[in-house]
């Protein structure tokens, strides 16, 4: 992909300039060294209603083609995606600073879940019974409309295709937000959805922030959106756009729960935990945050710490999205530290050679942190892993169910009746045994529980269906 100088928004399958007669721009930088990437506008409520026009125009000729019609085009886009896999890989580098291999695995959990939409023909293919002598019923999935898809910055392959395919495949037309610091990953897939035959109009981005976000929870032409981001925002969405009588999705923050009894693999409990704390630098609503000790568990907990002194910055870890959170993630420590936490390993202002100007923070693990710490309760967004030692596996359960999030939860063990145990008693939508992110594979749905999700439903899986359609029931005498 080429990058422009200036990014627009993508409307109609190309680019359209601004209709402000002052345009805002943002600079996009990127966090793996700093350097400035490109520019992009800062939309308005005039632009959005531009894109909203250009969608409803096609949503008649879109809807009106078969479910298996629709689906072709998603066939092609799923080889499109796999074409240019590492140009995708490297873009998400280049702009959201995660390394290149954890980029390649953001195209095959999109490539994934455009599978999974591809097989819509068969999971939403509706219902029909023959209820009496001669009386049919019938029940279909009917597309809304136009939606849209607000998008975070810490996956810009993946979340996008969370409704991407799906949403498009069951017949609506779509306006797609991506984070304002990561556009460019949205508009490469916009051009690959030309370029597999998806109308012109179907699919359009626009770029900005919070103004662009509040017109799309506003604007009488949206009829269903979802949104990926932080708790507060999400509550905020979520109110705003309801608010407007709008069917809505917003996944919020999380707090996740790792729980380490002592007769768990230590080597393999040790790695995985810290791919846990540290993938995607942390930056995710799945990584592990706080480390629940049970019992004895010391050689597992120096494991733990000589594991997160392995992962090197620049090269198993990458960089974090911005200088402002990267000062944010290191107060945070500081605080703690200052508060008396121990800091058995210490990622801070590390250096990485040729990337002096990048974003990064090294793992870093906390021991004796007191409940009234900060970080213990926030989300620290950051490869920050904070230990609590607990006496029994009641206590730990306590500790996660305490939690006003519910996202992700995890225990590492070799007993099958301690597994059970916990995956009966913990409260979060998405658990794991021995499995330190627990992101279900398709067609299982992604979503937590309590303030890490509002509204009801999945944003991908079978229950997504239910999300960007309406039954319509037939009833037909003969």
């Amino acid at each position: 992909m080429k990058i422009e100088s200036t990014l627009h928004n993508h409307v109609g399958g190309a680019p359209l300039a601004p209709l402000s007669p002052a345009p805002e721009y943002l600079d996009v930088i990127s966090p793996v060294d700093g350097a400035r990437l490109t520019r992009v506008v800062l939309s308005g409520p005039d632009d959005l209603d531009a894109a909203v026009c250009r969608a409803a125009d096609a949503f008649d000729a879109w809807s009106n083609r078969t479910l298996k019609d629709r689906t072709q085009v998603f066939f092609r886009y799923r080889t499109l995606l796999e074409a240019n896999g590492q140009e995708l890989a490297e873009l998400v580098h280049r702009e959201n600073g995660k390394t290149v291999e954890e980029g390649r695995a953001e195209v095959l959990k999109a490539i994934e879940i455009t599978e999974f939409a591809c097989s819509l023909p068969q999971i939403a293919a509706g219902e029909v019974l023959d209820v009496s002598a001669g009386v049919e019923c019938r029940v279909e999935h009917a597309p809304l409309g136009v939606v849209a898809s607000i998008t975070p910055f810490n996956f810009p392959v993946m979340v996008p295709h969370w409704t991407i395919p799906i949403a498009l495949c069951l017949g609506n037309t779509m306006i797609l937000k991506p984070s304002e610091k990561v556009p460019l990953s949205a508009q490469r897939a916009a051009e690959l959805l030309t370029e597999a035959g998806l109308p012109r109009g179907a699919f359009n981005v626009v770029h900005g922030s919070a103004a662009a976000v509040e017109a799309i929870c506003d604007h009488p032409g949206i009829r269903a959106m979802s949104f990926v981001g932080s708790t507060p925002i999400a509550q905020r969405v979520y109110v705003r756009a309801t608010g407007r009588l709008k069917r809505v999705l917003a996944l919020g923050g999380a707090k996740n729960h790792l729980v380490v009894v002592p007769d768990a693999d230590p080597e393999q409990a040790a790695q995985n935990i810290i791919a846990s704390m540290a993938g995607c630098a942390g930056q995710r609503c799945m990584a592990a945050s706080v480390l629940i000790a049970v019992g004895p568990c010391e050689p597992i907990l120096e494991r733990i710490c000589a594991e997160a002194r392995r992962w090197t910055c620049g090269r198993e870890l990458g960089a974090v999205i911005s200088a402002q959170a990267k000062e944010r993630i290191e107060r945070i420590i500081s605080e703690a530290e200052s508060q008396g936490a121990r800091v058995l390993v210490d990622g801070r202002r590390p250096r990485v050679d040729g990337c002096e100007g990048g974003f990064y923070v090294g793992p870093t693990v906390l021991d004796g942190v007191a409940p009234t710490m900060r970080v213990l309760d926030e989300e620290v967004f950051g490869p920050v892993l904070v230990i609590l030692r607990v006496p029994d596996l009641e206590s730990a359960l306590a500790i996660e169910n305490a939690s006003p999030y519910g996202n992700a939860a995890a225990i590492y063990t070799r007993s099958g009746d301690t597994a059970r145990r916990f995956a009966r008693a913990a409260q979060a939508g998405m658990l794991g045994v021995n499995v330190g992110v627990p992101v279900p594979r398709e067609p299982f749905g992604f979503g937590g529980w309590n303030d890490s999700r509002f509204g009801s439903g999945d944003i991908t899986g079978k229950s997504s269906i239910g999300l960007w359609t309406q039954s319509k029931k037939i009833t037909t005498r003969w």
